[in-house]
């Protein structure tokens, strides 16, 4: 069983009524710590992390209004990314919730609040839907969140990334994007051999030229110029080679050893 199918498990167990219900992070050492992108609602902090099973202290947590993403070089997919690449995150998390007061916002009523601070209408972006990320599905808004972050230059292809939705008034969890079976599924890297393309076209049958059965002539060299005619060619005996004084014994060059590699230590105390 892997991490989330044992957080969703103990989840649903104890949103069921089973105080035995738990998870032992000990178990599952590889894939900790969890990256969460969730909401700022404020009723969320009663949830995260007690509503996955996890310590804090394996528990990355992003928030920003809406659990929105917009780009893959995003800033919150910078903070993703280096959640993963600095602070060692295994897995990551995009959490939706029920009752989104986010989805519930009309671009109207945004500038309708946006106004009442203070802000006039061409002190914003044109097109507001897509500068604020405005959405009208808490789940389609995960499910899209997901995308991107799967499909972003920044994630290496070792992250699971899973989307879920979060009931504001229970804890349970639903999980919409399961990120190991997108993960299992994602294209491998084509060989060589199978990848030659165009070129492999342009040399037609030479592409499938193997050297091994290439047969060459087996007249000799002598026989030609006997069939042409050539006349032989004595060479006279060459003089006896003069005796061999034997050769002083070579003496191998000093070559200094390297330094032996000595263990070094380096104090842990106050490292995150």
């Amino acid at each position: 069983m892997r991490l989330f199918e044992a957080i969703v498990d103990a989840n649903h167990r104890a949103v069921a009524g089973d105080r035995e219900a738990g998870l032992h992070p000990a178990d599952f050492a590889d894939e900790l710590p969890v990256i969460a992108l969730t909401c700022v609602d404020p009723r969320l902090n009663a949830f995260f992390p007690n509503a996955l099973a996890l310590p804090a202290e394996q528990f990355i947590w992003l928030r920003n209004a809406g659990n929105i993403i917009t780009q893959p070089l995003s800033s919150t997919m910078r903070s993703l990314a280096l959640a993963c690449a600095v602070k060692g995150g295994r897995e990551i998390a995009i959490i939706g919730h029920t009752d989104c007061q986010i989805c519930k916002t009309t671009a109207m009523q945004l500038l309708e609040k946006l106004k009442a601070l203070g802000v006039d209408r061409h002190q914003l972006p044109e097109n507001l839907n897509e500068f604020f990320g405005m959405f009208g599905s808490e789940r389609q808004n995960v499910i899209k969140a997901c995308d991107i972050v799967r499909n972003s230059p920044l994630i290496g292809p070792k992250i699971p990334v899973h989307g879920f939705m979060v009931d504001i008034e229970t804890g349970r969890l639903e999980w919409i994007v399961n990120g190991y079976e997108t993960w299992q599924t994602l294209p491998k890297p084509v060989e060589m051999s199978k990848g030659a393309g165009p070129m492999t076209e342009e040399l037609g049958s030479f592409a499938k030229f193997n050297i091994g059965e290439m047969k060459f002539p087996e007249t000799k060299i002598g026989e030609t110029a006997k069939k042409i005619g050539t006349p032989e060619l004595k060479l006279a005996s060459p003089p006896p080679p003069a005796p061999l004084l034997p050769a002083a014994p070579a003496i191998p060059p000093k070559i200094p050893l390297p330094q032996p590699i000595r263990p070094r230590t380096f104090p842990t105390r106050g490292r995150r």
